[in-house]
C-alpha cells in the first residue's frame, strides 16, 4: 500500500487545490442557482444528477469572507512548505486550522493535510480530515479517489462498523469515477499534466471499488475494475495485479488468474513469494477443475 501512495503524491499534491476548488465552485454555483446565496456542501454520499456537467468557474470562494493579513501570511508559508518536509507541512496545517477554522483556505488545507498524513502513515488522521476535505468540497476528485482506495484496504473484518467503511469506499470511488470526465481543464494546467491527473484519480478510485467488491465476495464484478485500474496506472501496483488474480480464481477464469499473478511476481517488492505461490497454486487448481467460459 506504501508503494501506491508514493505514485500518487506527486500527482496529487499539484492538482488537489485545481480539483478541489473546481469541485466546490460548481457545487456553489448550482446551490446559489437555487438559492440565490452560497449553499452549504452536500453530502458526500447524496448522488449527483448525471445530466449537469459542471462548468468552469474561478478557482475562489463565492462571497468569501475578507482574509486578514496574517492569516494570508500563515496560508502562504503552508503552501511554501516543500512537500518533502511532511512533518513541518503538518505543523503548519494544523496550527492553521486551529486558528482560522472559518477560513477560505480550508478546502486547499484539508486536502493538502490528507496527502501530508498519507506520507506520513498517519491513516487515522487521513481518514478524518480527508471526510471532512469530502463534505467540504464534495467534487474533489483527488481527496475522494485517495480515499475510497485507502479505506477498502485499511478495512478489515475487525474494522468497527467495517461494512459502513466499505459503502464510504464505494460512495466515494463511483462519485470519483462519475466526475472524472465533466471536470474542466484549468487554466494553470497543460493537457498532459491535466490528463495524468485524471487517469491517477480514476487508477485509484476503480482500484479502491474493485478491492471493496472482492471483500463482499463480488469478484465478477471486481474484475472490470481491477482491469481499468490497471490499465490506467503507468507503473500498475503488485496489489492490484495480485486482487485482479484473486478475482479471477475466484471465478475460475484461471488462465486470466495465472497471467495476473506472474505480472505481480515480476514487480520487485514484499508481494513477490505470495503471488508466485498463488500462480503455482491457480496451475494445479485449473488442471483438475473446468474454467469459467471467457
Amino acid at each position: 500500500m506504501r508503494r501506491t501512495w508514493n505514485v500518487w503524491i506527486e500527482t496529487a499534491a499539484v492538482v488537489t487545490l485545481v480539483f478541489g476548488a473546481c469541485g466546490m465552485a460548481n457545487a456553489q454555483s448550482g446551490q446559489s442557482g437555487q438559492s440565490g446565496q452560497t449553499g452549504q456542501a452536500q453530502q458526500p454520499a447524496q448522488s449527483q444528477d448525471k445530466s449537469k456537467t459542471p462548468e468552469a468557474a474561478p478557482l475562489t470562494l463565492d462571497a468569501a469572507p475578507p482574509v486578514s493579513a496574517e492569516e494570508d501570511a500563515a496560508f502562504k508559508a503552508f503552501q511554501a512548505t516543500p512537500l518533502s518536509d511532511q512533518s513541518k507541512r503538518i505543523e503548519l496545517g494544523e496550527a492553521f486550522l486551529q486558528k482560522y477554522p472559518q477560513s477560505r483556505y480550508l478546502p486547499t488545507i484539508y486536502g493538502s493535510l490528507t496527502i501530508a498524513y498519507m506520507q506520513a502513515n498517519q491513516i487515522q488522521k487521513m481518514l478524518d480530515i480527508g471526510d471532512k476535505a469530502v463534505a467540504l468540497t464534495p467534487n474533489d476528485v483527488t481527496t475522494l479517489a485517495i480515499l475510497s482506495q485507502t479505506i477498502s484496504r485499511v478495512t478489515n473484518s475487525n474494522t468497527p462498523n467495517a461494512a459502513q467503511q466499505l459503502q464510504k469506499a464505494e460512495t466515494y470511488s463511483k462519485k470519483a469515477i462519475e466526475i472524472v470526465p465533466t471536470l474542466p481543464k484549468p487554466p494553470n494546467l497543460t493537457d498532459e499534466a491535466f490528463a495524468t491527473a485524471k487517469n491517477q484519480a480514476l487508477v485509484a478510485a476503480h482500484s479502491g471499488l474493485g478491492l471493496v467488491y472482492v471483500k463482499r465476495g463480488k469478484n465478477e464484478e471486481a474484475i472490470p475494475e481491477l482491469e481499468a485500474s490497471i490499465k490506467l496506472d503507468n507503473t500498475p501496483d503488485p496489489v492490484n495485479y495480485y486482487l485482479l488474480g484473486i478475482a479471477n480464481k475466484s471465478t475460475s477464469h484461471f488462465e486470466d488468474a495465472i497471467a495476473a499473478f506472474n505480472k505481480c511476481a515480476e514487480i520487485a517488492g514484499s508481494m513477490q513469494p505470495t503471488c508466485k505461490a498463488q500462480a503455482e497454486e491457480t496451475k494445479k487448481k485449473s488442471a483438475t477443475e473446468l474454467s469459467a467460459p471467457k
